[in-house]
């Protein structure tokens, strides 16, 4: 079968852009200028617009028209990231991912004695509905959100310690958990991807067609006990994940 006018149009403009003919910021033509240069109606232009912001390649901002995205990475390093030679000193784990670029986490919430929901309670041995703390936060790099991020711990073990305010101190969590004697020892990870939920682009600011990246952390410490589980959303535009592992 013949391909598509759109899919034609996408595949020229994306051959622009990943050979830097159109660079990062760069407007892209708009609908009009692609209706006029290749003489198709609106509605295929439209669409090819769309396929390139379906995969990533472009942003729309408001006032400022359709621009081929930046895409200055956060290098995720899974594993050097949890290691307790950084949270068990006082550093923040997000050391390893940003080499210097500034963050700040802004819109968060502290539940110290909520409700367990039903996943939660069976990931840390708890009955349905057993109190747990829940602290919600949201993540920014270079001023912009990158991550949603909502921790559980059972309200039982951090009841009255720094995890059930706002601001945890050095180190962060895992850094408090040690000192009630519960340090993690083993943490581990799922991940899986999907599109973005509509409140879920509302807060990252996520351009049309930007998928997130889910990562489920369970971190246990001394004989397999569960002290938390952390349900973050990333911005799958801004992340390169990496894993290092002995053979």
């Amino acid at each position: 079968m013949p391909t598509p006018p759109y899919r034609q149009i996408a595949a020229e403009l994306r051959h622009r852009i990943t050979t830097g003919e159109l660079a990062p910021g760069d407007r892209v033509p708009s609908e009009n200028a692609i209706v006029s240069e290749y003489g198709v109606a609106a509605e295929t232009a439209r669409k090819a617009l769309g396929v390139l912001a379906a995969e990533g390649l472009t942003e729309a901002r408001r006032g400022s028209g359709t621009r081929v995205r930046a895409f200055r990475p956060i290098l995720r390093r899974g594993t050097k990231r949890l290691a307790q030679s950084g949270w068990g000193e006082g550093r923040s784990i997000w050391e390893f991912d940003l080499d210097g670029r500034p963050l700040r986490a802004d819109r968060v919430t502290v539940e110290p004695d909520a409700p367990s929901p039903a996943h939660v309670a069976v990931a840390l041995g708890l009955a349905v509905g057993d109190p747990v703390c829940i602290r919600d936060r949201r993540y920014l790099v270079d001023d912009e959100p990158v991550m949603l991020a909502t921790s559980y711990l059972p309200t039982a073990l951090v009841v009255g310690s720094p995890i059930t305010q706002p601001d945890t101190g050095p180190g962060g969590t895992y850094a408090r958990l040690a000192e009630l004697g519960c340090a993690p020892v083993h943490f581990r990870e799922v991940v899986r991807s999907r599109m973005p939920l509509p409140e879920e682009a509302e807060a990252l600011a996520l351009g049309v067609g930007t998928p997130v990246v889910l990562i489920v952390r369970y971190a246990y410490a001394a004989e397999g006990l569960p002290v938390e589980v952390n349900e973050m959303v990333l911005d799958a535009s801004r992340y390169l994940m990496e894993w290092e592992f002995p053979a």
